[in-house]
């Protein structure tokens, strides 16, 4: 069977991932829909070897397509992903809107990919690009240690915010060479040669909504008993996050055990080298399909204790990978309305 696919933010950084991974990984299509909002209808852009001009989601009639694999902002999704769940298409989003709602599942296909089965609202989220590879690194040793602690500190890139997120820091980098005045708009002071340890809003508590996600999603996720605190912070790298993970088992671990773990699992590649250059930086693993281990050591501080080092493509397995891949598991397990074809 193949099936008709509308990608709903198609002309931002991670719907036109979403559109190249379709493409990329083959997904079986009779038709590709490129939508977004009314600023940008009749723009093009690329699938694979075609261009499709940008259709306006307001108009757009999601009835007898499959697939809508939404990117549009979380307060656009909240409007449009229900609408078009109501005309028949099941929707993986992914902003932040449906993520913590008990009846939506929230879904990493190498982790929780059971949870498709309980689809009742014709809405799957995807979950936050620093949690996606968190926990598909975390699952392998979830399963043979039982993780009871997660402390985490996130070194994300520029693209988790968009791409004038990018375009600053470009533009702030180059500005920096030739002492223009740098003026901070997207992020709240200057990304270039800086890092900042702030994403999102703050919370009563002191924590940022960012570290907020990657706590209450690791849960519905993985475990609702795992402990999770996280530090984000913003970094002056355009694509690719990295994650400085330390971790407290149940069960005795060592550095051998958890990398002959990690090699196993799904998603994982482990490059894990005591020597210069024996580890994987956000910059190799740009394009690439995996969550990349590293720096995988006993952590003496605690019981059971073991830190690492994970990098992933955030545009890619940190959304629209992550977001394609929740289709193909739908089809694998016949999971999408009859009337695909």
């Amino acid at each position: 069977m193949a099936y008709r696919v509308a990608v709903v933010g198609a002309t931002g950084a991670v719907g036109r991932e979403m559109l190249k991974t379709l493409a990329q990984r083959k997904f079986p299509v009779t038709e590709v829909a490129a939508v977004a909002s009314g600023r940008t209808a009749g723009q093009q852009v690329s699938y694979g070897d075609k261009v499709l001009t940008v259709q306006n989601l307001d108009h757009f009639d999601f009835t007898g397509w499959d697939i809508g694999l939404f990117s549009p902002g979380a307060s656009i999704s909240a409007v449009h992903a229900p609408r078009a769940a109501s005309q028949g298409c099941i929707v993986i989003d992914n902003t932040s809107q449906f993520r913590m709602e008990p009846d939506v599942p929230l879904v990493v296909p190498e982790v929780n990919p059971e949870a498709l089965e309980q689809v009742k609202r014709g809405i799957i989220a995807n979950p936050n690009c620093s949690t996606i590879q968190m926990v598909v690194a975390l699952k392998p040793l979830h399963r043979h240690f039982k993780v009871k602690r997660v402390v985490v500190a996130t070194y994300q890139s520029v693209s988790g915010a968009g791409k004038e997120a990018m375009d600053e820091l470009e533009a702030q980098t180059k500005a920096t060479y030739v002492n223009d005045l740098i003026t901070p708009e997207q992020f709240t002071k200057r990304i270039a040669f800086n890092v900042i340890p702030h994403i999102d809003r703050f919370m009563d508590d002191g924590s940022t909504k960012e570290e907020w996600k990657m706590t209450a999603e690791t849960k519905k996720i993985l475990d609702p008993d795992i402990a999770v605190i996280a530090t984000c912070v913003r970094v002056p790298v355009f694509i690719g996050h990295g994650e400085a993970v330390h971790i407290e088992c149940e069960r005795p671990v060592t550095a051998e055990a958890a990398r002959e773990a990690l090699r196993g699992a799904r998603g994982v590649v482990v490059y894990d080298r005591r020597e210069d250059g024996g580890y994987i930086t956000p910059f190799e693993c740009q394009g690439e399909d995996a969550t990349y281990v590293s720096r995988i050591r006993v952590d003496p501080t605690v019981p059971h204790g073991l830190a690492f080092w994970c990098v992933s493509d955030n545009l890619r397995k940190g959304a629209a990978l992550n977001a394609v891949q929740i289709a193909e598991e739908m089809i694998a397990r016949k999971l999408l309305p009859a009337h695909a074809g």
